[in-house]
């Protein structure tokens, strides 16, 4: 894959030690008052595993020109990147919205409009029920409002700290592999990574462990959407925003369900098998039909292998 495979080994070494390290708390802890807390901490480990590569393996190399090549800027072409930041941004609400409405229409989901039992349960749970300032309903339409309109601004900076890793350095440094491979891969690795938090049934809490083997499937599909709009925009800042709407609407099925009949996560909305099956058209469509991508420079003595590959 590289002629300096000792790169990927710090990059792993340090993205996944960090992250079972900042995590070690939850475990010890036994409960789930720190999984945000530790996920956001975690979110900043591939970016920090990225600089270390450079300070550990390439250091002769000026940061501006480092961070141009593992797409920190807005590449050779700033208005390409700005298009496919937008394409990013209304692609991941369409796809959440959609998954959730598909779940919604073939009875995997059990919506409550009237009275949002399920976020009331949830905000009832954090013990601030008593003091809430606005009704649940001005809530959730706030909170909706956020997602669709500032959700990859409110989310950039922890977004840029894994899409800096796992889109900004490591896809284009796999992709040797061809397109396809790198890809996959890069969206195997994503999975695996998220492991200090799904091993404890984090996004699918009906599965257990199980559910870390389910967030890899995700990872992988909807990797291989963002990870095409960066190598063709030469910038990881639309997988940037991409990833910040995801976590800002992927959570939709928890604000209109209805408590009586709580969502299976592993089934309904985006992260869940409706939302598999909407990735993977959109999976097979941008390998079949999408633009060859940008070809990354590379750093001294890494060669980026062929453009696009099947």
């Amino acid at each position: 894959m590289s002629r300096r495979p000792g790169d990927l080994a710090v990059f792993l070494l340090v993205a996944f030690g960090l992250s079972w390290l900042f995590a070690v708390p939850l475990w010890l802890s036994g409960g789930s008052g720190l999984v945000t807390v530790t996920g956001l901490a975690m979110m900043f480990t591939p970016a920090i595993a990225v600089l270390t590569v450079w300070r550990l393996r390439h250091r002769e190399v000026p940061f501006r020109e480092w961070a141009g090549r593992t797409g920190l800027t807005f590449g050779g072409r700033p208005g390409r990147a700005w298009k496919y930041i937008a394409v990013a941004w209304a692609g991941t609400v369409l796809l959440t919205v959609l998954a959730t409405a598909i779940s919604v229409a073939t009875g995997l989901l059990s919506v409550d409009l009237a009275g949002l039992s399920l976020f009331r349960a949830q905000i009832a749970s954090l013990g601030r029920g008593a003091s809430l300032p606005l009704d649940p309903h001005t809530l959730a339409v706030i909170q909706l409002a956020q997602g669709l309109i500032m959700g990859p601004v409110i989310n950039a900076i922890p977004a840029l700290g894994e899409e800096y890793g796992w889109r900004g350095w490591l896809l284009p440094r796999l992709m040797p592999l061809g397109a396809t491979k790198a890809l996959v891969a890069s969206g195997v690795i994503w999975g695996l990574w998220h492991a200090p938090l799904t091993l404890r049934g984090y996004n699918y809490p009906q599965l257990g462990a199980w559910a870390a083997v389910m967030f890899v499937g995700f990872c992988v599909l909807f990797g291989i959407f963002l990870g095409r709009l960066r190598l063709a925009s030469g910038s990881v800042w639309p997988a940037v925003a991409g990833h910040g709407v995801l976590n800002a609407l992927a959570g939709l099925p928890l604000l209109l369900g209805d408590a009586a009949h709580p969502p299976n996560l592993a089934v309904a909305g985006v992260t869940g098998l409706v939302g598999w099956a909407l990735l993977a058209v959109v999976a097979a469509f941008v390998l079949r039909t999408g633009r060859p991508p940008a070809r990354p420079t590379p750093v001294q003595g890494e060669p980026t292998g062929p453009a696009v590959q099947g």
